[in-house]
């Protein structure tokens, strides 16, 4: 017998997917039967109790559920609920028309049971239960659904963008990687398609309570007239045949549909994904001692008015007061105190422990911030600043040093300060709670909230509080929380900063990394032909305009290359930038093949070349320097609002003393030399700075 079982048992483990799969299919064959066969009385109530199951239990579900995604198949269901009833009702109908004259017994037990039970036997009683059912379902419920879900369609297509860019700034700053990337955006899809298939499947829940009126009626009329045409029974006798039995067929119809009409509108006006709806209901409506015992009063005060029902009203006076105190007592209780760490003797002699050393990098926080880093306060700014190395660290090609937090009582309570090497690179003002939305260019939407300026990139953006979330996504602002904003300014100023980042601990962990990966390859380049100090100058003078060091095994190959005849860091970064060229191009222009460059004319190329190519040459003028450097900003600006990179292409001798003239007036400005365009690309000559040569 065991065996069997289990024989049983592990071909049901085989075959439930298959069985799953039949699942949709079978349903729509007994939609179908129910409408095209006739059906005996014991299969109809069969099929009602089914009916009825499906109701309860797609309710539960509603009711269970976090958030409206997990009930993502809802809109299927609605429609196949839906078409069982209606086919239930062509079923029914069949059977009250053709038997009503036999009995209230006619249509089944169900059927009978809802025509004497529920309404007494009472067509006229039935007749307005189900008035009042319909009133309910359609007017009440169904209308408020249809309403929440087409708002919830709109605002959530509107928002889509929104939810994109901030997706793709946490992706940007490393807050999340690709894969959480990939994830984050199939959600917004699908809860987009989501709340447009509830709008549409809205409409379900509001046609079936149409059809249940009408078949009510038809039911009543065809039944009267086939009862006293066909079978001479007299008014009275068809009223109370035909009549019971399609109130009590109503009635079994309309009870599921008022569950599946509850559930469509648990889901639609589903707010959080924190607890259930019991849990959220609980947490939110009975959590504060004080809206108790206010109920408690007003309740003991109604049960003590002469004339009121005063046993009633006093027990759940005494049940919400006690309620009170029992949250009141909740409150009250003392919440742990860490132990504090024992203080330092201040008379105690100085020691060398008392010389701390400067931070390579550093964050401090105002005592408002200090939450953002606290784990048991749901602070989550460390984890992103793992992100954001770790990111730093697959870009640029080198570990960057830890990033030190503490507080800093000096600070405003909300704002927060990057050092580097004890020197302040960068400061902001942040509010936990609140969010930035940053302006992209291009919106003209007034939001409600505090104007200011994105730290990071320096945008026009305002802070604004949660309720202004949604409103600020739909209009076009990346709204961001406050943690992404500090993780994000850090990010870019170490983006910033990256050549003094690279110390002497990071480049000789750097070559230590390498020695794992190719031992031959650096052993015989660093340091024998080039020493550690020269190769952290080289890697520095390529972080300070930009250039990735991650293809490190290229950068050592030209070194070795060109160690031999070459000593002078600077020359060494310049044959080591010809070497990576395809790769410089890439990171600027991406993989496209013609490049828009921006070319200087042959007059101010001349001029520039005498004064800027050797060593002997004539000192640029600082006329020359300040009109050129604005030229160079100008047109930099006009190629990124066409969104082209700004890029300046000049002869190779003057490179070097280009890129270091234009850094402070452009920084986004980047100077390739000819000798850098890789033989693959094609050249397309942009704008001209001729115009100072005037």
């Amino acid at each position: 017998m065991n065996a069997q079982l289990l024989m049983i048992r592990q071909w049901l483990d085989r075959n439930a997917g298959w069985a799953a799969g039949l699942a949709a299919p079978m349903l729509v064959v007994v939609v179908l039967s129910l409408m095209v066969l006739p059906m005996p009385p014991w299969l109809l109530d069969t099929f009602f109790t089914l009916n009825i199951a499906l109701a309860m239990v797609v309710m539960m579900v509603a009711a269970y559920m976090r958030r409206p995604l997990d009930f993502s198949v809802f809109p299927t269901v609605l429609l196949l609920t839906t078409l069982l009833r209606l086919s239930l009702n062509v079923a029914s109908t069949r059977v009250v028309l053709m038997e009503g004259h036999t009995g209230p017994g006619a249509a089944g037990a169900v059927i009978e049971a809802f025509g004497h039970f529920l309404i007494g036997g009472n067509f006229a009683v039935g007749l307005i239960v189900f008035a009042i059912l319909v009133v309910i379902n359609f007017i009440v419920i169904t209308k408020g659904s249809e309403r929440i879900a087409e708002v919830s369609a709109r605002f959530t297509l509107d928002a889509m963008p929104g939810k994109q860019m901030a997706i793709d700034a946490d992706l940007n700053a490393g807050l999340i990687d690709e894969k959480e990337a990939k994830r984050r955006r199939a959600e917004v899809g699908e809860e987009a398609e989501f709340f447009g298939s509830m709008d549409g499947a809205s409409k379900f829940v509001r046609g079936d309570a149409i059809a249940g009126i009408l078949i009510l009626f038809i039911n009543i009329i065809g039944g009267l007239i086939i009862g006293m045409v066909q079978h001479g029974l007299g008014a009275g006798e068809a009223a109370d045949s035909y009549i019971l039995l399609a109130v009590g067929d109503a009635l079994v119809a309309q009870i599921p549909a008022l569950l599946i009409s509850v559930a469509a509108a648990m889901v639609v006006s589903r707010v959080g994904k924190d607890a259930d709806l019991g849990g959220q209901m609980v947490q939110q409506m009975f959590f504060s001692s004080r809206v108790l015992a206010i109920t408690a009063s007003v309740l003991f005060l109604l049960g003590v008015i002469p004339g009121m029902p005063h046993a009633v009203f006093l027990v759940f006076a005494a049940i919400f007061g006690t309620l009170a105190w029992w949250r009141y007592k909740e409150e009250q209780r003392p919440k742990p105190v860490e132990a504090e760490a024992p203080k330092v003797n201040p008379d105690g002699e100085a020691t060398w422990d008392d010389l701390q050393p400067v931070d390579l990098l550093g964050l401090e926080l105002g005592y408002r911030l200090i939450a953002m880093v606290d784990k048991e306060r749901q602070g989550d700014l460390l984890t992103r600043i793992k992100g954001v190395r770790k990111k730093f660290a697959q870009e640029v090609g080198f570990l960057p040093p830890a990033v030190h937090v503490r507080d800093n009582l000096e600070l405003k309570p909300s704002a927060y300060r990057i050092t580097l090497r004890g020197v302040v690179v960068g400061e902001g003002e942040v509010f936990p709670g609140m969010y930035l939305a940053i302006n992209p260019g291009g919106v003209n939407l007034p939001l409600i909230g505090t104007p200011t300026t994105d730290p990071a990139f320096g945008l026009p953006a305002h802070w604004i509080d949660e309720r202004q979330k949604e409103n600020a996504q739909m209009a076009g602002f990346t709204v961001v929380d406050s943690e992404t904003v500090l993780a994000t300014h850090l990010s870019h100023l170490m983006q910033v900063q990256a050549a003094k980042l690279l110390s002497r601990t990071e480049t000789q962990d750097l070559v230590e990394h390498v020695t794992r990966l190719a031992p031959k390859l650096i052993e015989e380049v660093v340091p024998k032909m080039v020493p550690v100090a020269t190769f952290q100058k080289v890697l520095q003078l390529l972080l300070e305009e930009g250039v990735h060091v991650r293809d490190i095994r290229s950068i050592i190959e030209s070194l070795a290359e060109n160690a031999g005849a070459v000593t002078d860091p600077a020359e060494l970064a310049r044959r080591v930038r010809i070497s990576l060229a395809p790769a410089i191009v890439q990171q600027i222009y991406g993989p496209v093949k013609e490049l828009e460059v921006i070319a200087i004319e042959p007059g101010l190329e001349r001029l520039l070349m005498q004064a800027l190519g050797g060593v002997n040459g004539t000192a640029l003028d600082p006329g020359v320097a300040e009109m050129l450097s604005k030229s160079a900003t100008d047109v930099a600006n006009q190629q990124e609002e066409k969104g082209v990179p700004a890029c300046l292409l000049v002869p190779d001798p003057i490179r070097t003393a280009m890129a270091r003239l234009l850094r402070r007036a452009a920084p986004r400005l980047q100077v390739l030399a000819h000798s850098e365009i890789p033989d693959t690309h094609l050249i397309r000559i942009g704008p001209i700075l001729g115009e100072i040569a005037a």
